[in-house]
């Protein structure tokens, strides 16, 4: 949360700025000195407006907002890093959403783990008309997550993680295995 913080100096003082006549009246200067107090952390932030879009050094309230900004889900047990690195890779993410390297990248930050999936579709051509379709007749996925002896995984999250990541009309089964 930004506010005040103590003993932040302001680079650019605005006593200082003021005409010759109250540069050297002391209630001037300390009645300067308490806006300066206020707009310091506000200039600071400003200065480094940069950081604050970039995962690895934005604050870490800011990383939570970068995830609301890209409708990403995050888990408020997970540490700061990995959230930061969940935001960090979410254009990747996006740019394969809807394939199974984009379903396996996703399931694998939010699990810790990579995922097996069977998916029952395909695509392939043929120069020969009316060809057999490739796949099977019901198209779905089945996605399964094998737990360490040290994890937890809550499967229905993991069923909203791969439902976000999936095409709407394909069909889909989440298995945690254990070991």
């Amino acid at each position: 949360m930004r506010g005040l913080i103590d003993d932040l100096e302001s680079p650019h003082r605005l006593g200082e700025r003021l005409p010759a006549l109250y540069q050297t009246d002391d209630f001037a200067q300390r009645l300067m000195s308490a806006f300066d107090a206020v707009l310091a952390p506000l200039l600071s932030s400003l200065d480094n407006r940069s950081a604050y879009f970039d995962p690895s050094l934005a604050p870490e309230d800011f990383v939570e907002w970068l995830a609301g900004w890209l409708g990403l889900r995050l888990d408020e047990n997970w540490s700061v890093d990995r959230r930061r690195t969940l935001v960090a890779e979410a254009g990747d993410l996006f740019r394969w959403r809807g394939t199974r390297r984009g379903l396996a990248g996703y399931v694998a930050v939010y699990t810790g783990e990579p995922p097996d999936i069977n998916d029952s579709g395909g695509v392939a051509w043929s120069t020969t008309p009316g060809a057999a379709l490739p796949g099977t007749g019901a198209s779905g996925v089945t996605v399964r997550v094998r737990r360490q002896a040290d994890q937890t995984i809550d499967s229905r999250q993991v069923e909203a993680v791969v439902r976000e990541a999936i095409p709407a009309h394909v069909a889909f089964r989440v298995e945690v295995v254990d070991p």
